[in-house]
């Protein structure tokens, strides 16, 4: 377990690197007439804000001299990072697609893992400049009007001035609004929406794009999100933090067990995730 005083020295460091990282996204996005498209070994898109953002986030969290596992870093051997007790999970750009269609529904995911679980996150939404925040197991906060900034320095006090605590809602939506991917959905996806729409026939499904749809699990904005196509460890460490700490969960489908992370294998299993009235409901573990 993380002490009160390691907290308040290393998440200012993840806060700040978001919007660092943030900034150089936002340079590319809106300044930048091309953005350096290639290919990874997935076939998945990487941009030059991609890159910016991953080295901004390296350098500035190096202070910490904790490891760090990015999506946009050097393949990590299994054998290096499996005895890690301790280390940084990072998406310096969640949701590469959606920047390159300039939608604004990308992300910046910062999550410190201990004993291999999220314990603290910051998920930033640059374009809306909107930021979440888990620093403890049991809370999770939103701040709104929160620009960009290369430069950012902010302590502990100013973080926290004026942030609202998770969930904003005081419960289900009505009628209940379903979240998928904008970008990646299967056959799979749509059944499993089927099968929520026989219980809760005049739900609404919501596409977005990025880690942002667990910060509106967070929220209460949505109920519930079916994920059924490939995503990796990085994709969903900051966001299950913020959304575990405002009561919801995420569970792997079709298990219904915990996801796990730092695994020989960096990708995750389809999952499912709920705010916290959702799991009120139950539904999803009625088998």
């Amino acid at each position: 377990m993380l002490t009160d005083e390691q907290r308040d020295f290393l998440f200012p460091r993840a806060y700040n690197a978001a919007l660092r990282a943030g900034a150089a996204i936002l340079e590319v996005y809106e300044h930048e007439a091309e953005y350096d498209i290639s290919l990874k070994k997935d076939n998945s898109p990487i941009t030059r804000a991609d890159r910016r953002a991953h080295n901004i986030i390296k350098e500035y969290l190096a202070q910490t001299r904790i490891p760090l596992l990015s999506e946009e870093g050097r393949e990590m051997l299994y054998d290096e990072r499996r005895r890690w007790d301790l280390f940084w999970m990072v998406d310096p750009l969640d949701g590469t697609k959606e920047f390159i269609k300039g939608n604004g529904e990308f992300t910046v995911n910062i999550a410190l893992l201990a004993d291999n679980k999220p314990v603290m996150s910051v998920v930033y939404v640059p374009y809306i400049q909107k930021i979440y925040f888990s620093v403890r197991e049991g809370e999770a906060w939103m701040k709104d009007g929160i620009k960009a900034d290369s430069a950012a320095e902010f302590p502990m006090d100013i973080i926290f001035g004026n942030a609202q605590s998770l969930p904003v809602t005081k419960g289900l939506n009505k009628p209940i609004r379903i979240g998928i991917s904008r970008s990646h959905n299967t056959e799979e996806t749509f059944k499993y929406v089927e099968v929520l729409k026989k219980k809760y026939p005049d739900a609404e499904v919501v596409e977005q794009g990025s880690s942002y749809k667990f910060c509106l699990l967070a929220e209460g904005v949505l109920d519930i999100y079916v994920r059924t196509t490939n995503t990796y460890e990085w994709d969903t460490a900051a966001g299950e933090a913020v959304l575990r700490g405002s009561g919801g969960d995420v569970v792997s489908l079709p298990g219904f067990e915990p996801l796990e992370y730092n695994k020989l294998s960096l990708l995750n299993p389809n999952f499912v995730c709920r705010s916290r009235y959702m799991m009120e409901e139950k539904l999803l573990h009625d088998k």
